[in-house]
């Protein structure tokens, strides 16, 4: 079965950091370009980032200044390290695969990718 189970999110103050995981089964991750997506409050979901098969990694406008994804395909994991988060970052966070097995993905756009988690509510407050 497939399966992508996050972890990592909280309630972080303006400024502060949080690390997300994504730990996947039932695949090999290493066959396949992961992202990261989020979704706040009373908005559509949008890409955050993403890392292909050969660690190539794309972000959505400004994030690549604060946010960094990577993977580790021994332990079939993907993450995303946020720092200096901000009021607006709040959302529930979201990992996803790609559909195709070595898909050339570039900034994450959802009709690339048909797995996904529970996702992992971010909560940034004073």
């Amino acid at each position: 079965q497939l399966r992508l189970v996050e972890s990592g999110g909280g309630l972080v103050q303006p400024g502060g950091s949080l690390r997300l995981s994504c730990a996947s089964s039932g695949f090999d991750i290493g066959y396949y370009a992961m992202a990261w997506f989020r979704q706040a409050p009373g908005k559509e979901r949008e890409g955050v980032a993403a890392i292909t098969t050969d660690d190539n990694t794309y972000y959505t406008g400004s994030l690549m200044d604060r946010f960094a994804i990577s993977r580790d395909n021994a332990k079939n994991t993907v993450d995303l390290q946020m720092n200096k988060l901000k009021a607006d970052d709040t959302a529930v966070y979201y990992c996803a695969r790609s559909t195709n097995p070595l898909a050339r993905v570039g900034v994450p756009r959802s009709n690339d990718y048909s797995v996904w988690g529970q996702g992992t509510q971010v909560i940034v407050t004073s």
